[in-house]
């Protein structure tokens, strides 16, 4: 079916003007002034601004996690992100230790295939890097179109590799054309510190946060940019979170070295006070957590300064129910926070509206970064000729107010419950199909297509 848009007030990462937009088939097919052209639909965007489809790099769907798994499967969570104006995921697959990563990738397809209602694609974690498991690096990036490796250095005994794993593995994926991205903390100390909690009978989730200060994240962060520059490897650290981690990505430039860095929406907005609400404060356990108000400014001004690359989520909701694991024990409390339809108006009413970043920041760390750190551009994370036509268009003037009562994700709690916003996304234009529009979602589970990646280049 054909679209034609008009009148929008048209935003990538590096323009801004008003044109119309014709969409045929899946891809956009002409942007200009008074397009002469009929379609099928015609939408009148005066007023709106139309943005690229929101990227999220960093979600966990259907993820088992300490006996459980996250509540928002494949169809929930990307229905969800298209009412939040994310048209694309990538998710991470976990290797199981002493499993191949294809046994791994099988698995995570028997959920994710023909549930999909956006488009997504997979991260492969590598939990056991091995001589086995160098040998399917190669077919994960040419055969898969999965081209980047996540890599914890935390977790151990269940997804922890050690530096020497870690340089193996970074020789391997730097020769076939791939990127280690690293959840960077140091899970030592983190271990050591919440054993010490727990002996001392300190168990509410304020211990959490108090197990996983700021210098195992600045540290683990450090060690991970020596080693990729040693190898030479490009590297992405996910969900950075503070002052120190983030320093020592800025230090690494001194030497000419380029570090991607991804921040997460909640780390731009909330802070370690939230952990001081007794029991209440396990909606916000995640790790890493919540930080300081000190690290806010930091990561924002990082946005503006290029150092911080991509505003993604670490989608990973767990219901109330599901909480309450830890209710006793805060090491029990399954991490994570529910974003993911959260995410593009959060960053739009309180970065753009409250002057902190630019229209043109706002779509180069929400869309257009992501899809150029991964393998996707320009088939994703712009508008233009040839571009696949995942469009959004968006009030910048509506207020409203984000609650549990209204979100589509499947929790029964909000992170930002009476959080008031202005910017509200309108409708949703994925691959050519109107998805969303007047608050419904007009297409089925099934889809959202698999995106196969290229090879990445380290560089944007």
């Amino acid at each position: 079916m054909s679209l034609l848009i008009k009148n929008g007030r048209i935003i990538t990462a590096d323009a801004d003007f008003t044109a119309d937009l014709f969409v045929d088939g899946e891809t956009i097919q002409a942007v200009g002034r008074n397009l002469n052209i009929k379609a099928a639909r015609e939408i009148d965007a005066s007023g709106k601004l139309v943005f690229p489809g929101g990227i999220d790099p960093h979600v966990h769907l259907d993820m088992p996690f300490m006996g459980t798994f996250s509540s928002d499967n494949y169809e929930t969570g990307t229905r969800a992100a298209l009412f939040g104006g994310t048209t694309m995921v990538i998710d991470f697959i976990l290797q199981k230790q002493g499993n191949s990563l294809q046994s791994a990738l099988d698995e995570w397809r028997s959920r994710s295939d023909n549930n999909c209602v956006g488009d997504y694609s997979f991260h492969m974690a590598v939990t056991d890097f091995n001589d086995n498991t160098r040998t399917e690096i190669k077919k994960m990036i040419e055969q898969e179109g999965i081209t980047s490796f996540k890599t914890f250095m935390a977790y151990k005994g269940a997804l922890m590799i050690d530096d020497r794993q870690m340089i193996g593995l970074m020789e391997e994926v730097k020769q076939h054309g791939g990127l280690i991205n690293v959840h960077a903390t140091n899970g030592d100390m983190i271990d050591y510190l919440v054993a010490k909690h727990r002996a001392e009978k300190k168990l509410s989730p304020l211990y959490h946060y108090l197990s996983q200060p700021e210098i195992t994240e600045a540290e683990a962060s450090e060690r991970f940019a020596d080693m990729t520059y040693y190898t030479g490897c490009p590297g992405y650290i996910v969900h950075l979170t503070c002052e120190g981690a983030l320093n020592a990505v800025r230090n690494a430039t001194r030497r000419n070295q380029k570090v991607f860095v991804e921040t997460c929406i909640q780390y731009l907005l909330l802070d370690a006070s939230l952990y001081e609400k007794d029991f209440e404060g396990a909606k916000w356990v995640m790790s890493p957590p919540l930080r300081e108000p000190k690290d806010q400014a930091t990561l924002w001004a990082g946005i503006n300064q290029g150092l911080v690359q991509v505003v993604a989520t670490d989608h990973c909701p767990f219901k109330w129910e599901q909480k309450l694991m830890g209710k006793d024990d805060f090491s029990k409390i399954p991490n994570g926070h529910p974003a993911i339809e959260n995410r593009m108006e959060l960053l739009y009413s309180e970065g753009v509206h409250k002057g902190k970043i630019s229209l043109n920041k706002y779509v180069e760390v929400a869309c257009t970064n992501p899809a150029k750190i991964f393998g996707m551009f320009p088939r994703k994370g712009t508008i233009a000729p040839g571009s696949d036509a995942d469009l959004v268009i968006f009030d910048p003037n509506e207020q409203h107010t984000l609650s549990a009562a209204t979100h589509h994700m499947n929790v029964d709690y909000s992170a930002y419950e009476g959080w008031p916003v202005t910017g509200k996304v309108k409708t949703v234009v994925l691959r050519g199909q109107v998805a969303i529009d007047n608050g419904k979602c007009l297409i089925e589970k099934g889809y959202g297509k698999f995106i196969k990646r290229n090879k990445v280049a380290g560089k944007i």
